[in-house]
């Protein structure tokens, strides 16, 4: 089982299939999931008294399943269904809980269960509905979700009723779902846990980023070995420094500038490169070039934006060089990496001819038609790979809505493509050590503060 795979609603039932086919029963599936979300709810309710409200299909079922579990576990339990079971194993649950069954809200109690609808639905909930898990998780000072929080679109993360309420905790069962790390639906779930029931990796399925397992350098290393950095500076100096901050502490053995004339703020562990670009992409030690922070959007920064795709031998674009990138524009076949916020990535699909609903369908759809991996930076960050891979990033601190942790980013990218990872290795590198950075950095760190602190969540790693 993969514990970091996130799957979608049709892949989540063919994992299912695949269990039936092996001999499992539903029923006996149910007594798994809601037996391991039953444990997580006896915890946090701590003998206090439970609610659980159930819906018609199997994610009522396990909410009756979870219901004389508690029971069992000696707590007492409230169960609401305004709707019969409707499936062979949600009437064989309810059968098995053998109690009193409420059809309205009203119920009072310490901890609150929704099991009205899961990872299924993806259409709003009736206004009925809707108002009875309102009313519910009003009257109730803790609230549980199981596998998805009803009225949540478990493929997008949409938030397809008004008003929702939000949950304390979220267990999500067999395997994440996009809803687990996707915004809007995200900020309604509290804590996230993973409740396994024996799911196999899935072929193709999406990848939550989990922490990067980096080698020190070998005992014969040096400087070139472990990586050479070329950042393009141009109107913006200061962006292309934050950058080359980050590079160093992300395990680059050399960061230079490549820059039109030296400036002062540089500090002495980083060279300066002022030669014409063409003849500095020459030199044939350097392993990976960034180029957009602090680039400019004129001319001459669309002529080193132009050396630079037809010379560097990886190439991580960001900043002023995704507003001035086109298809058009000539490059060599080598990896490349581009890192958009939104809007950057608007203004790529429209150079693209790019059209897609979501975010993330949006960042595969560019990596499909570009061929280069795209890092859609910002609160639920996804990486998307031109082969169809994606990877999602857990939240990191909202500290990093901060001017310049962009270009932070982008150094450590470019430091770990100079390490030799591939551009989608890289990128799930950089976005987990970005993160780790922000949370030792603490609150309102400056990007400065959060590059120093790249070194310590690259240690993290070792």
């Amino acid at each position: 089982m993969s514990a970091a795979q996130v799957l979608t609603a049709e892949q989540m039932r063919a994992a299912e299939q695949a269990l039936f086919d092996a001999g499992t029963s539903v029923s006996d599936l149910m007594e798994i999931a809601a037996g391991g979300a039953a444990e997580w709810i006896r915890r946090v309710a701590a003998g206090r008294a439970v609610t659980v409200l159930c819906g018609p299909g199997n994610n009522g079922g396990d909410g009756y399943v979870i219901a004389r579990r508690l029971r069992e576990a000696g707590n007492a339990v409230t169960v609401i269904a305004p709707l019969e079971p409707r499936t062979d194993a949600a009437r064989e649950a309810r059968a098995r809980w053998d109690g009193p069954v409420g059809t309205a809200g009203g119920a009072v109690g310490d901890v609150f269960v929704d099991c009205l609808f899961g990872s299924g639905l993806a259409r709003p909930l009736v206004a009925e509905h809707a108002l009875l898990l309102r009313d519910l998780a009003a009257r109730h000072r803790l609230r549980v979700a199981v596998d998805v929080p009803s009225g949540i679109a478990s493929d997008s993360g949409a938030v397809l009723n008004d008003k929702l309420p939000t949950f304390d905790l979220t267990l999500a069962l067999g395997a994440w779902k996009f809803a687990h790390w996707s915004l809007p639906g995200r900020l309604h779930m509290g804590q996230l846990r993973l409740v396994p029931i024996g799911i196999a990796p899935v072929a193709g399925a999406a990848q939550l980023i989990g922490r990067p397992r980096i080698a020190a350098p070998a005992a014969d290393s040096h400087k070139y070995r472990r990586g050479l950095v070329g950042i393009v500076a141009g109107a913006m100096p200061g962006a292309s420094l934050l950058a080359a901050a980050a590079a160093q502490r992300a395990g680059a053995g050399y960061v230079k500038l490549l820059a039109p004339v030296a400036d002062p703020r540089t500090p002495p562990d980083v060279v300066t490169d002022t030669a014409p670009l063409v003849e500095a992409l020459a030199d044939p030690r350097i392993n990976a070039v960034l180029v957009g922070p602090g680039l400019g959007r004129d001319d001459a920064a669309r002529a080193r934006l132009g050396e630079a795709l037809r010379s560097a031998p990886a190439l991580v674009l960001d900043a002023d060089a995704l507003m001035l990138l086109t298809p058009t524009m000539p490059a060599r076949g080598f990896p490349k990496l581009v890192t958009p916020h939104d809007g950057e990535l608007e203004t790529l699909c429209r150079a693209f001819g790019v059209i897609a609903e979501s975010r993330r369908d949006r960042a595969l759809a560019l990596a499909k038609v570009s061929g280069m991996v795209v890092l859609a930076k910002g609160p639920d960050t996804c990486i998307a790979a031109p082969d169809g891979r994606i990877a999602l990033a857990a939240p990191a601190s909202s500290w990093l809505s901060v001017a310049g942790t962009g270009d932070v980013l982008a150094g450590i990218a470019a430091s770990r493509m100079s390490a030799g990872s591939d551009p989608f290795t890289a990128a799930c590198e950089a976005v987990w050590l970005h993160g780790e950075a922000a949370r030792r950095a603490g609150p309102a760190f400056t990007p400065s503060q959060l590059a120093e602190r790249v070194a310590h969540a690259l240690a993290a790693c070792l």
